[in-house]
């Protein structure tokens, strides 16, 4: 069955193609009946604008955009991502506003999206994650003067607004919890080291092992399981004494990966080493010991994304938003340090 048009409704109303458009764009020319009439007929007939139509008449879309730069093997198995889409969708489902998604292989194809977009007036605004070190996504989406929100910390990006949390204070929030249970070894497995959030994380890393005495060490993943697991063999492969008692994971997957990896070389989950994942997620808790966790409300920070970059769109002054801080939830992979009167490490 074809679409419905604006002369089908004129057609079923007894009225010309204009007292349509009058009547669907709340303009003036038609009489209030005439008005209600062709509504009623609009909605039986299932009538929706065009977008290409609208686009043309006032040079919006009504349409967002994301593109996420990241390998399809990581992203499928990431909650983190499907959380964040699904909160971005619910507050854009308040007013049936659509979300293009795209995947980019690298910045330029990215970059290429957006102006192809743009240029086409299929969207109206964009969300960006994965801000990097050194980002060529921002002075373009500036040029162009496209409305943008970034999703990380307000650092490198310009005058686009950013939603974010604060993840000096998340990693602060961890290591003071394993130095209290007496922790003096504590590594981290990072994210790519190119990325704005990551580097943010393992400066905060360095800043507060260092202050607090502990010895602190960061291996580079890429938060797939495998490199996860990889790096976990590399640093409990060290010698006894250097060994780490704790580690931190920047994402639950390679958390996940870890806790295999470390029970394969014989250790015991938490008697002989803590795990701790960035981003709590109901994997997290399906494995046995339960993963302690920093814990946000993800679909709560992708709906107020949203709510910004609508914002943004229609024209508003979009400050910085800061997102409530990240908790962290305990579960049973953390205990005391084995070498602080526990089990002694192997």
């Amino acid at each position: 069955m074809k679409r419905p048009t604006m002369q089908d409704i004129a057609r079923r109303a007894g009225v010309t193609k204009a007292a349509v458009s009058f009547a669907l764009n709340g303009r003036p020319g038609v009489s209030e009946p005439t008005r209600r009439r062709i509504l009623a007929i609009a909605d039986e007939l299932g009538w929706q604008p065009s977008s290409a139509a609208r686009a043309l008449s006032d040079g919006r879309s009504g349409s967002f955009g994301l593109v996420i730069d990241r390998p399809a093997r990581t992203l499928g198995l990431e909650p983190f991502f499907m959380q964040l889409i699904s909160g971005i969708q619910a507050e854009l489902a308040r007013d049936t506003t659509p979300l293009l998604l795209a995947m980019a292989e690298d910045q330029a194809a990215e970059i290429a999206l957006y102006r192809g977009w743009w240029a086409r007036r299929l969207v109206d605004g964009v969300f960006v994650v994965d801000l990097q070190v050194t980002d060529a996504r921002v002075p373009v989406l500036e040029d162009l003067g496209m409305p943008a929100v970034v999703l990380g910390a307000p650092l490198g990006t310009g005058s686009l607004p950013a939603v974010w949390s604060d993840d000096a204070a998340a990693v602060a929030t961890v290591v003071r919890h394993l130095a209290g249970l007496g922790h003096r070894r504590i590594a981290r497995v990072a994210g790519p080291g190119h990325l704005r959030h990551t580097a943010i994380r393992t400066t905060a890393f360095e800043r507060i092992t260092g202050g607090l005495g502990i010895d602190g060490r960061t291996l580079e993943a890429d938060y797939s399981g495998e490199r996860g697991a990889a790096a976990t063999v590399e640093l409990l492969s060290a010698e006894p004494a250097a060994r780490p008692t704790a580690i931190l994971y920047d994402n639950d997957v390679m958390a996940l990966s870890g806790l295999t990896a470390a029970r394969g070389l014989g250790l015991a989950v938490p008697a002989d080493l803590s795990l701790v994942a960035w981003e709590d997620s109901a994997l997290c808790e399906l494995v046995a010991p339960s993963l302690t966790a920093l814990h946000r409300d993800i679909c709560g920070y992708g709906a107020q994304a949203a709510r910004r970059l609508r914002e943004a769109a229609g024209g508003a002054a979009v400050p910085d938003v800061e997102d409530p801080p990240s908790s962290l939830t305990l579960r049973g992979s953390t205990g005391p340090a084995p070498d602080a009167g526990g089990r002694a490490f192997r």
